[in-house]
């Protein structure tokens, strides 16, 4: 069974940077053709997808966030990390690191496999 878990501070004041940790159990990161996202729901809004990292290590960010987002990995530990700097209040939102399906050529919409999400509150 995979599992995918969250971690990192609940409270951030505004400008700073958000550094949010997901540890994979049950599954490589590495395992093709697998790309691991983070996904973001503000209060009262849908779903927004930030980015994501493939197996092979290539980073691929959603085009409103890509300035202020830099996500990586730490294949020894099977982690992947997310860092959104530049905070604002509306970065308030609950957060999720999930797998997502894809092919060689790139990813694809199948998110199956979720963490739990972690609450992350901007404001001084």
């Amino acid at each position: 069974q995979v599992q995918l878990q969250e971690s990192g501070p609940g409270l951030v004041k505004p400008s700073q940077t958000l550094s949010l940790t997901c540890t994979v159990s049950g599954a490589s990161i590495t395992s093709e053709y697998y790309y691991w996202s983070w996904i973001r729901q503000s209060p009262g809004k849908g779903l927004e997808w930030m980015g994501a990292k493939s197996w092979s290590g290539s980073t691929y960010y959603s085009p409103s966030l890509k300035s202020r987002t830099s996500i990586s990995r730490v294949t020894s530990k099977n982690q992947f990390t997310l860092q959104l700097n530049s905070l604002t209040p509306e970065d308030t939102a609950v957060y999720y690191c999930a797998r997502q399906g894809g092919s060689r050529y790139g990813y694809g919409n199948e998110l199956d496999f979720w963490g739990q999400g972690t609450q992350v509150t901007v404001s001084s």
